[in-house]
């Protein structure tokens, strides 16, 4: 029974990790990106400045004055301190009156107090995005295909600790060069390793969008109705209280006195933001929030203030409840946001042995299937042919697709109204290419040359970054500019990894043919043995 039993989860381990494996590759990979999404965003915006710093006194009046001229008649306005990585420049932001429900957003250089201008670009946001969103489907449609597969990628990895009855001893088990068994033990280890990672993320993506998936579960109490949706997501995310505006103008307080009770609750650094409704009305309201990167638990307290008199109305906490709080603690989890550097990098480390783990199951399966093919005697069986070339061009033709991505950022023209759009259209579009090349070449050829494409994609990045910014490697380190001296040093190791790759395939076929010549000509074999 334990036997079967056992089987029986291999074959669903096999077959959930093979039909959505490639999905599954595009999602880790995007969300690995996202790990350092400010990072990539800076980088493909050269023409802003390091981070800054803020005195969060002199900016919020800066702040306001700026408001008060581009978006007197708002009614919400928002100014953002640089208080973190996540947020590497200050910022304001503006909603318009009912008449007009424009949205704008700048980016303040504190030297100047003027707005920061760079280059239209989707950025690290856009990879991260992808990972939940995917791209050029309805937003509907694509949490669904994600949330499928995240489901699946949480039901492989149970099976496979069920399938895996010495899991800690696969962990010290390597055979190189040994084929399916090297697949095998390689595909081992990056999931032992990195299993109580690829737990946490795999379950608290799910319970991100509980309630899309969920959505009975709510309505089981509320109803189905629009009220009922709006009642509990106002009692499970209790929002301050924001009055309409009355018509009445009337001044708004300074924000100095807010900023110190603020500053007395929580201490330096801690202010995140000031935002306020219907500013220059009697009714206004003035709520300042704590730093959401604080902890893992993804949440801030709030101050909410009168607007006019400067009266201090509702304090609301980090923690509403225990389901909240289990919620939020997942949410911060899986986005990281608190990390710092040396935990930031864990979490990249382990997105890409998550990738891997991913890519080596999925060649293990299509190396297990060519020996078996070859055995029979069918050398090359439809669905082997579709999954290997499918494997060639999703493992390596999408990091090439990602390093076009890049490219693109640098070589379109910064004055192309469409260049953000377009950067995606280009990345989408080569790895297209990358996906008939694989279909079209010999299967190891395949493999070698996308590997070159991709060591050579990645290693003139940092080249490309000489050529069209100042900021290039040796300035970086010079001036300790860390994120664009990371982002080149981590595109050299990248190619430097695909070039490696292209050199064992490389070494590997020499191995084969040479294998294959002593079977067929043995005589010829031992002679130049001699």
């Amino acid at each position: 029974m334990k036997s079967f039993f056992r089987q029986s989860m291999a074959w669903l381990h096999t077959w959930v990790g093979l039909v959505f494996g490639w999905l599954l590759f595009f999602i880790f990979i995007t969300g690995t990106a996202g790990f350092f999404d400010t990072e990539i965003d800076r980088w493909m915006q050269p023409e802003l400045p390091m981070a800054q710093t803020v005195d969060v006194y002199d900016f919020a009046d800066q702040a306001r004055e700026r408001l008060e001229v581009i978006a007197p008649g708002a009614s919400r306005w928002q100014i953002w301190f640089p208080i973190d990585r996540n947020r590497p420049y200050p910022e304001i932001f503006w909603q318009g009156a009912d008449s007009d429900p424009a949205r704008g957003r700048e980016q303040i250089d504190a030297r100047t107090a003027e707005p920061l201008v760079a280059r239209e670009t989707g950025g690290g946001q856009l990879l991260y995005q992808m990972h939940w969103r995917l791209h050029y489907l309805p937003t509907r449609m694509a949490y669904w295909i994600v949330g499928v597969g995240t489901f699946l990628m949480l039901l492989g990895l149970i099976t496979g600790i069920i399938v895996h009855k010495k899991i800690f001893a696969d962990f010290f088990t390597f055979r190189p060069m040994k084929g399916q068994r090297s697949w095998l033990d390689a595909h081992n280890v990056v999931s032992v390793v990195t299993l109580p990672f690829q737990l946490m993320i795999t379950y608290s993506g799910l319970v991100l969008m509980m309630f899309t998936y969920m959505p009975l579960v709510a309505a089981a109490y509320y109803g189905t109705s629009a009220e009922g949706r709006q009642q509990f997501i106002s009692e499970a995310f209790p929002a301050r209280e924001v009055l309409e505006a009355k018509g009445v103008a009337a001044p708004l307080v300074p924000f100095s006195h807010l900023i110190e009770q603020a500053v007395e609750r929580w201490g330096e650094g801690e202010l995140s933001y000031v935002e306020i409704h219907h500013p220059g009305d009697a009714a206004a309201r003035i709520i300042l929030g704590s730093n959401l990167a604080e902890g893992p638990l993804r949440s801030t307290e709030q101050l909410v203030f009168d607007g006019v008199s400067g009266d201090l109305i509702a304090e609301i906490p980090r923690l509403t409840s225990g389901a909240k709080a289990s919620r939020d603690v997942l949410y911060g989890l899986h986005e990281g946001l608190f990390a710092g550097s040396v935990l930031r990098w864990l979490y990249f480390f382990s997105g890409l042995l998550g990738s891997v783990m991913v890519a080596s199951g999925l060649i293990l399966w299509a190396v297990k299937r060519r020996q078996r093919a070859e055995k029979q005697g069918n050398q090359n069986p439809f669905g082997l042919r579709l999954v290997e070339r499918l494997n060639i061009g999703t493992i390596v033709g999408f990091p090439v697709a990602m390093a076009a991505y890049f490219w693109a950022n640098r070589l379109l023209p910064t004055s192309f109204t469409a260049r953000a759009e377009w950067e995606v259209h280009l990345m989408f579009l080569v790895w297209g290419v990358m996906l008939i090349h694989a279909a079209t070449r010999p299967r190891l050829r395949a493999w070698i040359e996308q590997c070159w494409i991709a060591a050579f994609a990645f290693l003139l990045l940092p080249v490309l970054n000489a050529l069209t910014s100042s900021r290039h490697l040796v300035q970086s380190l010079r001036t300790n500019d860390w994120v664009f001296a990371g982002f080149d040093l981590t595109m050299f190791a990248l190619g430097i990894g695909f070039a490696l790759m292209a050199l064992v395939l490389i070494t590997h076929n020499l191995a084969k043919r040479e294998r294959e010549q002593s079977v067929h000509n043995p005589s010829a074999a031992s002679l130049e043995a001699l």
